[in-house]
């Protein structure tokens, strides 16, 4: 199956209490893409950068199986810029520069070698983007993830209810399902955000795992322990992307599907960690990616006799 990721090709400057990096490679397109391309997905991206934007790093992407056709570039325009401190915890952070540049005016154009994508993946843009998408897409797919954030609840709520409706699955955090939700329990902010669209909730809780939500069965995934973190930046994308490309690969939509698939996402966020920005994933081997695997199988599996 192909996978179809719509979201941001951006620049990252990232400083946690273990060093500071300059400009990097970042954004959730390039994070999601390099996940399925660790584990042999058809993947896509539908994207926006400016002339700024290093051909080195399209290469890198395109020599991985990823198709960079629908990214456009604005040869005069600047690509998105991100830099942010974290603190002690890695759990905050505060965001130093936030340069929107040729992605305030993105008009997703989808190439025709992806209009037939099976999954489709919508990155963290603002809602009427995601939307424009799925309206541009000749033929719906037959998954719709939507990832999304609080800023869009504040700023276009219309948009994104919208959006939410025609998705299948949603990925947010737990203090965005609870503020999407009007909940504080995470249940039932699960229950109330199903209502709004999707079949499948997905609610992540950072170092303290996620939780899948669907026709009243609950599944809970931990974090898996490391020994060190360097950089949390794009974990959270990194863990769609391993979740999505474990259901193409899968080519079953089912909740026990999508219960294994959310292990192997949090195993592929396990790698991002390790090193800043990109550069672990782009040197992860498929037997590390068994063994990570096995350490989850591991860490939650037990027998109990009574």
């Amino acid at each position: 199956m192909k996978l179809l990721v719509v979201g941001s090709v951006a620049f990252d400057a990232i400083e946690t209490p273990f060093g500071k990096t300059d400009k990097i490679l970042g954004g959730a397109a390039t994070y999601i893409t390099l996940a399925s391309s660790v584990l042999g997905v058809d993947s896509g991206i539908v994207s926006i950068v400016g002339g700024d934007f290093p051909q080195s790093d399209l290469d890198m992407l395109s020599r991985r199986g990823v198709n960079i056709e629908g990214i456009e570039i604005v040869k005069d325009g600047k690509t998105f810029f991100w830099s942010g401190k974290y603190h002690n915890d890695l759990n905050s952070r505060d965001t130093l520069v936030t340069e929107v540049n040729v992605l305030e005016h993105f008009d997703p154009k989808i190439p025709a070698s992806m209009q037939d994508a099976e999954i489709l993946l919508l990155g963290n843009l603002h809602p009427a983007v995601q939307m424009t998408v799925l309206e541009r897409m000749t033929n719906r797919p037959q998954v719709v993830i939507l990832d999304t954030m609080n800023f869009w609840m504040d700023s276009a709520w219309d948009d994104l209810m919208r959006v939410i409706a025609k998705t299948d699955v949603i990925t947010i955090n737990d203090e965005e399902a609870r503020q999407l939700s009007g909940e504080y329990s995470l249940v039932k902010a699960a229950k109330k955000i199903h209502e709004m669209g999707p079949d499948f909730v997905i609610i992540k809780k950072g170092e303290h795992g996620a939780l899948l939500f669907h026709d009243g069965k609950i599944f809970a995934i931990p974090a898996l322990p490391l020994e060190e973190v360097f950089d949390p930046t794009g974990a959270g994308d990194t863990f769609a992307g391993g979740f999505a490309s474990y259901l193409a690969k899968k080519e079953d939509f089912s909740f026990e599907t999508m219960k294994s698939a959310l292990s192997v996402g949090s195993a592929m966020a396990s790698f991002t960690v390790e090193k800043f920005g990109t550069e672990r994933l782009q040197e992860i081997t498929e037997s590390e990616i068994v063994a990570r695997i096995n350490n989850f199988k591991d860490l939650t599996t037990f027998e109990v006799n009574v």
